[in-house]
């Protein structure tokens, strides 16, 4: 099976047609669309989707796709220890200025064995990941 993770990054870029990577997701996701490929996410992912989409027309977007991916078990919650070592790394700015939830991504996405990540977001190639747009 082929698991990736999906980043707000790419999500935002999904929803937002003026999102200037929005083509380029757009056209990702397509080639997701594939048996025997598995999205997940975290749920810090899915909160920082939820920031940005408060004021914006897909909000329920971000609710459907939070009950869809709770649903088949894919809303990953990372542990207490999970949460202390991306602090820890978050202080020394371990990948070039990635926030607090790309750390958090970056660890539950290694523990999960995955590689690609759905979104463009440099912080996720310098922390060793593929990006897919």
């Amino acid at each position: 099976m082929n698991t990736v993770f999906m980043d707000t990054v790419g999500l935002i870029a999904l929803w937002d047609e003026s999102d200037q990577w929005q083509q380029a997701a757009s056209t990702a996701m397509k080639l997701l669309d594939v048996p025997g490929t598995r999205l997940v996410t975290t749920s810090c992912v899915l909160l920082e989707c939820g920031n940005a989409a408060a004021r914006k027309g897909y909000r329920a977007r971000v609710c459907l796709l939070r009950d869809q991916f709770a649903a088949q078990n894919d809303l990953i919650d990372p542990t207490p220890a999970e949460i202390e070592q991306a602090w820890a790394a978050y202080e020394r700015d371990s990948a070039g200025g990635a926030s607090i939830v790309d750390h958090i991504s970056f660890i539950v996405t290694r523990r999960l064995h995955i590689r690609n990540v759905f979104s463009n977001d440099r912080h996720f190639k310098i922390a060793g990941f593929n990006t897919l747009f």
